[in-house]
């Protein structure tokens, strides 16, 4: 939801052509991951990490996963708030379905609604102990997404034949040094847009054939690619310069077509229900590591009910609290992104095929790994600089 905000940062030819390098780069960066876990019989990124770079390996992959994981869930949580409950943005109130349907009231303000999805819907669905037991609503989830880009393309493509939406600016608009750096602000959202390497290990498992991750992983990876390309090209052409940071947010006001209240409402149930059941995949992963740097000794957390219970809901309380103190998903993109993201998807992959253990490694992809590190630091240093004097521009202004 903030792939349009950064392709109106970006114009639509750069922002399209950097959604298909990252999904190329993440596709390289898992099949290094897939193939020295093989070769060395391993089945766990963690394991990986600790078996070529020791406990302090493990422990920096573990340590990302729970701040990447976290940073991704509260946004899942914000988005969700936003939805349901409203957003501000700009001093611009937008409000949220059930404030639409129903008018602001206490038992539907954005603290009540998140502590009742987290209760009712989220608490359910995180207490599966295997990841297999989640592959309907898994799907289930990425059939929403593709009825919320449908209906944003349909909506797009009739407002373009009426001639009622602006063209959309093919590349960025340079007016100095700062809207430079403010570019690589994007790169962020990008790169936790693919990270889903924490949990190659374990579909990998559950496979009768294991020969068939990489199939898989590319598959999924094309899916994704055009769903983000496709929502965020017809997201910025229906809504142009004022496509916000969170886009559903943008479906609160009359679109200009027919039954236009309507279309708003599905746009934005189909795709907060997306949000809550792709919610539970992610935690699996955050619980799953946290308890393995927590208590690295102790039997698999699957077969330990209370720590299972401890964990589980400490982490969905944090996760809620979070969610009701960040305002915006951008400001959480910026610094999990930045962070933990491109480390989890691309410096670690990259560090473990140049330390080669299990000689496997082609001259290739060496060069590859470099260059993903290099890309990598640079890019998302300049994210965090532009980002932190975004931040004191702002502090200034106020």
């Amino acid at each position: 939801m903030a792939l349009p905000a950064s392709i109106k940062m970006l114009g639509i030819i750069p922002g399209i052509l950097m959604i298909i390098i990252v999904a190329l780069l993440t596709e390289a960066s898992i099949d290094m991951l897939v193939r020295c876990s093989h070769q060395g019989k391993i089945t766990s990124y963690g394991w990986l990490m600790g078996e070529v770079f020791g406990q302090w390996g493990r422990i920096a992959l573990q340590a990302s996963v729970i701040i990447n994981n976290i940073g991704v869930l509260i946004v899942y949580m914000i988005i969700i708030g936003d939805v349901l409950s409203g957003t501000t943005s700009a001093g611009v109130h937008h409000r949220g379905i059930l404030e639409g349907w129903f008018g602001a009231h206490l038992w539907n303000s954005r603290p009540i609604v998140l502590l009742a999805t987290a209760l009712f819907v989220f608490a359910p669905l995180v207490s599966f102990k295997r990841l297999d037991s989640l592959r309907y609503t898994s799907a289930l989830s990425v059939a929403l997404a593709v009825v919320f880009v449908v209906i944003t393309a349909g909506i797009a493509i009739i407002k373009l034949f009426n001639g009622t939406v602006a063209m959309p600016k093919l590349f960025p608009e340079l007016d100095g040094l700062n809207s430079i750096w403010n570019l690589f602000t994007a790169v962020p959202v990008l790169v936790t847009a693919y990270i889903c390497h924490y949990n190659v290990h374990s579909i990998d498992n559950e496979l009768e054939d294991r020969t068939q991750i990489k199939p898989i992983v590319r598959t999924s990876l094309i899916l994704c690619s055009s769903v983000y390309i496709a929502t965020s090209f017809f997201a910025y052409l229906l809504f142009g310069e004022g496509t916000l940071d969170d886009v559903l947010a943008n479906f609160d006001a009359n679109l200009g077509i027919p039954f236009s209240s309507v279309f708003d409402d599905i746009v934005r149930v189909s795709y907060a229900a997306h949000v809550m059941l792709v919610f539970p995949i992610v935690f699996f992963a955050l619980r799953l590591n946290l308890d393995g740097l927590l208590f690295p000794t102790s039997r698999h957390i699957s077969h330990d009910n209370k720590r299972f219970t401890i964990i589980t809901i400490a982490l969905l309380a944090v996760i809620y609290l979070a969610a009701i103190l960040i305002p915006s998903i951008w400001d959480a993109f910026q610094f999990t992104g930045a962070t933990a993201a491109v480390l989890i998807g691309f410096i670690f992959p990259a560090m473990v095929i140049l330390r080669d253990s299990y000689g496997i490694a082609t001259k290739r992809d060496k060069v590859l790994a470099v260059t993903m590190i290099v890309l990598a630091v640079l890019s998302n240093s300049v994210a965090l600089y532009s980002d932190t004097m975004n931040i004191f521009r702002k502090k200034e202004v106020a």
